[in-house]
């Protein structure tokens, strides 16, 4: 059988060859592509695995140092001493002896009351006094002469004793008599109203020509000591056991346990002048806010200081030398809400730790656990890093205590 021309052998695979380009060519690129991708591998497993650079944070060294602690607390002054005026006998007002708002001394006259009806009175006890002493000397003549005759048998000794009697009784009523006199000048004295103390008057609530009656309510002036002055502070109960631990425990080193330096600072944040001292603190809890009253007495030379000021006390509670200032900006708190910072080793690598931290100094904390003098904490950068961060430091000169 003739082969027929162009026929294809039976079981033949048609080839299909894209323009232009030849099968050989499409193998050769497909074999480099895949030995490329095999030398790339190695490269980007080293890139992976390469340490990432140190996190650049700025620390400060801690150091112990003695410190001061004090603790500010609001307060308001009250007069040191404040006496309200009133008469001790009833009359009609006739002078006042001061200006309003003036300064006066203990004994000074501030009001005087009619003392007509008094010095009546003082006279009339006056002349029953001496009639009273002429009646004794006449019951003392009679039990003499009696006494003698008595000794004769002349009378009867029921007769020296009723003039006896009588003798003893005058003697009874001159005491009386004299104690009757003495309220009567008393009296005309208490027609002069005096200050009892040394201090400033205030408003007077009478004028001449009203009636004052004694021990009446209304006070006729009130006079006010103002040099010293109390200041009362509230600082609360929580704050009082921690402040008597820390001294029980030798955290706070006082001289006197229980007097301590305070400085005011006043309602237009000016410092007053003068230093006080804490007299004591009051031993009954407010139940309605948890505080205690603590009443400091302040020098008052110049009166600046009036009593009901808004004021705030700074107290000096004592000196720590056990514990550290931690500024801050590098105290950070946990999930469970404890203060914690974050403290950089020689390695340089960072470690977390929990602080006890009991107050505030200026703008730092003062911690006493958790930290130790030398170690640098990390005060800038806080938010790059965390436990096991490798990091670059550099140092902070630490600022002074509590600033």
């Amino acid at each position: 059988m003739s082969r027929i021309s162009g026929a294809k052998p039976l079981g033949a695979v048609p080839r299909r060859a894209s323009p232009g380009r030849p099968l050989g060519i499409l193998a050769l690129g497909a074999i480099l592509m895949a030995s490329a991708g095999c030398n790339d591998q190695p490269t980007r497993a080293a890139a992976n695995t390469a340490a990432p650079a140190p996190v650049a944070v700025t620390v400060v060294t801690l150091e112990r140092r003695a410190i001061p602690v004090n603790s500010v607390m609001p307060g308001r002054t009250a007069p040191y001493r404040a006496a309200e005026v009133r008469p001790q006998v009833g009359g009609l007002l006739r002078e006042r002896h001061f200006a309003e708002g003036e300064a006066v001394r203990a004994g000074q006259s501030l009001f005087q009351i009619d003392p007509a009806p008094f010095e009546a009175a003082v006279r009339r006890a006056e002349a029953a006094l001496s009639r009273i002493e002429a009646a004794e000397q006449a019951a003392s003549s009679i039990a003499n002469r009696l006494r003698t005759l008595a000794r004769a048998q002349v009378v009867s000794e029921q007769n020296l004793e009723n003039a006896e009697a009588t003798l003893r009784q005058t003697r009874a009523d001159i005491i009386s008599a004299r104690a009757a006199l003495e309220t009567a000048r008393i009296d005309l004295n208490y027609t002069r109203v005096a200050s009892p103390i040394d201090g400033r008057t205030g408003r007077a609530t009478v004028t001449p020509g009203a009636l004052v009656t004694a021990n009446q309510i209304t006070a006729l002036v009130t006079v006010t000591q103002l040099d010293p002055i109390y200041v009362d502070l509230t600082q609360p109960s929580a704050v009082l056991l921690q402040q008597r631990r820390d001294v029980a425990s030798g955290v706070l080193r006082r001289d006197s346990a229980d007097r301590a330096v305070a400085r005011l600072l006043l309602e237009d944040g000016s410092e007053y002048p003068h230093a006080g001292e804490v007299q004591f603190s009051e031993v009954i809890v407010d139940q309605g806010t948890g505080s205690v009253t603590v009443r400091a007495v302040f020098p008052n030379p110049d009166q600046l200081l009036l009593p009901g000021m808004f004021v705030r006390a700074r107290v000096e509670e004592g000196v720590t030398d056990r514990a550290i200032l931690v500024p801050q900006r590098a105290v950070l708190r946990t999930p469970r809400g404890e203060p914690m910072a974050f403290v950089v080793n020689a390695e340089g690598v960072v470690d977390q730790r929990v602080l006890r931290a009991s107050r505030t100094v200026g703008n730092d904390w003062l911690v006493t656990d958790g930290v130790a003098a030398g170690e640098r904490v990390v005060i800038e950068g806080l938010q790059r890093i965390r436990q096991g961060t490798r990091v670059q430091a550099s140092e902070r000169p630490a600022t002074p205590a509590g600033t």
